[in-house]
């Protein structure tokens, strides 16, 4: 891993936190996840497995620290693991597909489905977590607003980070295509 690769994905990491941090809870301390927007980032950045592995386990440790979600410290370590390896093999597997903004603003919007679902699901499944709402009570409360969210803020972020990316001499996927 190069050193210059590392602190870019500590900055994503980092803006994904302050942004995380200052958000809202919406429904029973559930909240949108702009930390899983900087770790898609961050993978589409660098598309591999060691780097993959870092953000989703720096990314789900924070998430999990900052959350107000009840006993949501585990569930967002595994859900972001999850999210994260699901969404390198799906970019691995379409890189053709994906190889444009759109495609990955839908591959954004469907891994935060998948993010919400996971983390509902160990949430409130495994970790019997009381919070009041029903799993389709808090899809619908958090985790659809939530894909908005994140499609949004990809659309409006990925543009300055490849930019940012191709002026300096990042080695990342974006500035060898």
């Amino acid at each position: 891993m190069n050193t210059k690769n590392l602190v870019l994905m500590a900055l994503l990491v980092g803006v994904g936190a302050a942004l995380y941090v200052v958000t809202p809870g919406m429904v029973n301390g559930m909240k949108p996840d702009f930390m899983l927007t900087m770790m898609f980032i961050g993978i589409l950045l660098f598309p591999t497995a060691k780097e993959t592995f870092l953000l989703s386990l720096a990314t789900g440790v924070l998430s999990g620290l900052f959350t107000t979600f009840p006993a949501g410290l585990v569930p967002n370590i595994i859900d972001k693991a999850v999210t994260g390896f699901v969404f390198l093999a799906i970019l691995m597997m379409l890189k053709k597909v994906l190889s444009n903004f759109v495609g990955s603003a839908v591959l954004v919007g469907l891994g935060t489905i998948l993010s919400g679902t996971v983390f509902l699901s160990v949430a409130l499944f495994v970790f019997n977590a009381n919070v009041g709402a029903t799993f389709a009570m808090l899809f619908v409360g958090v985790v659809l607003p939530a894909v908005a969210f994140n499609v949004v803020a990809f659309v409006i972020i990925y543009p300055i980070v490849t930019k940012l990316v191709k002026r300096s001499k990042f080695k990342t996927a974006i500035s060898q295509a």
